[in-house]
């Protein structure tokens, strides 16, 4: 019993500071729905969804997904419901700009996101928008999307339009979430939309013009928009922990060209103190690029000008965070497309059975995780601000919508990885959990599930109901302590009188 109190102590005395943001996340493309509502402009997930409905797992598409175009408001109840202060959502770049230019903005867009945006302040939400999750205008992509240098005007443009518009209540912005899934998985393979499979330059070109493009939107927000509106910019990159199988040097080089492939490419031209791509990734593909007959690397250098432009071109660095597994120079290697990205890397991927197994083949519970990755961050990049704008564990709709307790473990796992990283000197300051509902899963439609709530697609109202996770997540954020031994009494969620 003494121990079991002393433990009891311990846990307690571990807490989020009062000015820490709890929040959900979610994208556009994924709750929204009403693909064609108004004069909505089509993208590329609408696209492909639509001429290729084989592509999705489940055959499956966004067109009604959790329809929030209508149910916003229940989205922001249930934010009250959850106690939290923050919501992290993605504007749609064709729903504001149909044609994805200025020239044409929608009267009809403009007035959905001011009113999801001015019911969340209603309630002292703090809304962080991102301006852009995977759902690019189709017509520019007919133009060649982010493998077109004009890309970087576009985008500007664009992101204009969302500070003057939102700018006076929106004082977090995202520029682009996750440049791995855009780039690589987009242009560089055929895991998402647009589906482009350049496996050769795809990644590399649409890195250049995308971190470009986020210093062009940047500082078109630092020097026109911030000084009367006063919020901040970053840049959200997926980072899962890739650390070496053994402690040999070959792994420990593996393992860190394994992360300069994934991240690196993003992170290195904007955080590093030196900027531009990450230096031993660089060297590896000029070098294969001779070999394999290119005139030049099939990697675009920077200017000089451009290098410096780019570096420092955010406030803060958002971290999307899963999963991790071991590294290897020689064992657990397979057969890649070449020329390719995960050729150019040539490393070994290895994750141990024990791991916990999530509905996502790729997601398991790796421990110390966000840890690794944050403490990572810290020490490489001098201290910067970070945020976990998603982390989350999928489910199956076989498994009954209440009782999760794979994700209430996981929850409890990895926030206290944040604690421990704060402890360390991590200056993280918020924690956004995917997802505040079930939503269409990208290439698996509808069969994997990351939502707090659970949302019966099958009901004309698409009704939504908490799971046990999100009462876990309700003390969590009440209390700002982790307790291991806190289970829900009430299935019944209610709104703290006040909040």
């Amino acid at each position: 019993l003494a121990v079991a109190v002393c433990g009891a102590k311990k846990w307690q005395k571990r807490r989020f500071p009062d000015d820490f943001l709890f929040g959900t996340a979610t994208a556009s493309y994924q709750i929204e729905g009403a693909w064609n509502a108004d004069d909505k402009g089509e993208n590329i997930w609408d696209r492909v969804t639509h001429t290729n409905p084989g592509y999705i797992t489940d055959r499956s598409n966004g067109d009604i997904s959790t329809d929030s175009y209508t149910n916003y408001k229940r989205d922001v109840e249930m934010m009250r419901q959850l106690g939290v202060n923050a919501y992290r959502f993605s504007l749609s770049w064709s729903r504001i700009l149909p044609n994805g230019l200025t020239n044409r903005i929608s009267k009809a867009g403009l007035t959905f996101y001011n009113n999801y945006i001015d019911e969340m302040v209603k309630y002292n939400i703090t809304p962080i928008a991102t301006l852009y999750h995977w759902d690019l205008p189709q017509k520019l992509q007919d133009l060649g999307g982010f493998m077109n240098p004009l890309f970087v005007e576009w985008f500007e443009d664009y992101a204009r339009v969302a500070f003057e518009n939102f700018g006076d209540r929106v004082k977090h912005w995202i520029t682009f979430n996750e440049p791995r899934e855009i780039c690589f998985e987009g242009y560089g393979a055929d895991a998402k939309a647009p589906v482009v499979n350049r496996t050769d330059i795809g990644t590399y070109v649409c890195a250049k013009n995308l971190v470009l493009a986020n210093a062009n939107a940047y500082y078109a927000y630092v020097n026109d928009f911030k000084p009367e509106q006063g919020g901040v910019c970053g840049i959200t990159i997926s980072i899962n922990w890739f650390g070496p199988l053994t402690n040999s040097s070959d792994d420990l080089l593996a393992a860190e060209v394994k992360r300069q492939a994934e991240w690196g490419l993003y992170a290195e031209p904007i955080f590093s103190a030196n900027g531009g791509f990450p230096p031993e990734f660089s060297e590896i593909v000029a070098k294969k690029s001779a070999e394999q007959g290119y005139r030049r690397s099939r990697m675009p250098e920077f200017t000089d000008e451009e290098r410096e432009f780019v570096r420092g071109s955010a406030d803060f660095f958002g971290v999307n965070h899963y999963t991790g597994c071991l590294v290897s120079a020689t064992q657990y290697k397979r057969v890649y497309p070449v020329p390719s990205l995960y050729d150019d890397a040539g490393v070994g991927l290895y994750v141990p059975p024990e791991w916990p197994k999530s509905a996502s083949y790729w997601l398991t519970l790796s421990p110390n995780s966000l840890y690794n990755v944050l403490t990572h961050l810290h020490k490489k990049y001098n201290g910067p601000t970070i945020y976990v704008t998603e982390n989350g564990w999928s489910g199956s709709p076989a498994n009954g919508y209440y009782i999760d307790d794979g994700r209430v473990t996981y929850y409890r796992a990895l926030l206290n990885d944040a604690l421990d990283a704060m402890e360390a000197g991590v200056h993280l300051r918020g924690y956004m959990a995917w997802s505040l509902m079930d939503n269409f899963e990208w290439n698996q439609g509808y069969l994997e599930r990351f939502g707090l709530y659970e949302v019966d697609f099958e009901s004309e109202t698409r009704e939504r109901r908490p799971r046990k996770s999100a009462f876990v997540y309700k003390q969590i954020v009440k209390t700002r302590v982790i307790d291991p031994n806190y289970e829900p009494k009430s299935f019944i969620m209610t709104i703290d009188k006040g909040h």
